[in-house]
């Protein structure tokens, strides 16, 4: 399904991520199709309070989690400014769907990076 949200749409995911050569672009690539599954489930299922959106944030992050020994293996983890930059894009795609009084911690509270 195709992102119909502008703003989305035109977005740079991971662009620190992408800057920075300690991460490997085909594991950033992994990460924003994890971003971009999200919004288009947000499109899909429309959630309509924190509770449903947090369903979807969790699996989302949960997924992410799954790439931390493919980041290792490859001499790279989920550190540090990887953590700001994915937190900055969960943040940018629940405020765009109008999730805007949401934490962005219970957002990622999955999260193992």
């Amino acid at each position: 399904m195709p992102i119909s949200n502008e703003k989305i749409q035109s977005y740079d995911f991971l662009r620190g991520m992408y800057s920075d050569g300690y991460f490997p672009d085909f594991l950033v690539d992994k990460v924003k199709g994890i971003l971009i599954d999200l919004c288009e489930s947000i499109e899909l299922e429309k959630p309509e309070d924190t509770g449903a959106l947090l369903l979807l944030t969790h699996a989302a992050t949960k997924r992410i989690n799954e790439l931390e020994d493919e980041f290792e293996d490859n001499d790279s983890e989920l550190e540090t400014e990887a953590r700001e930059v994915m937190a900055e894009n969960f943040e940018f795609v629940v405020r765009t769907y109008g999730f805007d009084s949401v934490d962005i911690e219970d957002v990622i509270a999955t999260r193992e990076w």
